[in-house]
């Protein structure tokens, strides 16, 4: 059923807790905004953003330390538990997309140019079921400095 603004109920209710096609674009934006409204800009060198960051990612180890192994979806956890993760993830990420968007570093088009670059250092036929580094991977060893060439050259 369609609502007055031409969405769907399931795409406001999407749109009302921030749900859906959420772009990097739109969290750069959002983050600039709350900062420049806030006079914060002035605190947001590289290094402070970045020190935050480490900070936050201390936030989140803190929510897994002494739990051991915990399996996928996180089945054991309760509704709170997971809320909090879900906060400390978001904090992880809005201080990552601020920190490249003050670096000038396009956040979307470095991470799918890794994701190619890995695809090239780690080929299924040689990493498949295995945690080693690529530079320990069988025939992989003696490549690697021209593997590096070939990734440059290829992305």
């Amino acid at each position: 059923m369609k609502g007055e603004g031409g969405n769907s109920d399931e795409d406001s209710r999407k749109e009302a807790v921030g749900g859906g096609g959420v772009t990097i674009e739109e969290l750069q934006r959002k983050m600039a905004e709350f900062a420049r409204e806030r006079n914060w800009d002035q605190f947001h060198s590289p290094r402070n953003l970045l020190l935050a960051l480490v900070g936050e990612v201390g936030e989140l180890s803190e929510i897994f330390q002494w739990k051991g192994e915990v399996p996928k979806g996180l089945p054991d956890w309760s509704v709170a538990e997971k809320e909090h993760l879900g906060e400390e993830l978001s904090d992880v990420l809005l201080y990552l997309v601020r920190l490249a968007d003050i670096c000038g570093v396009d956040l979307g088009e470095a991470a799918l140019r890794k994701v190619k670059k890995n695809g090239l250092k780690y080929p299924v036929e040689r990493c498949k079921g295995s945690s080693k580094k690529y530079t320990q991977l069988a025939s992989v060893v003696n490549e690697e400095f021209r593997v590096d060439n070939i990734i440059d050259e290829y992305i």
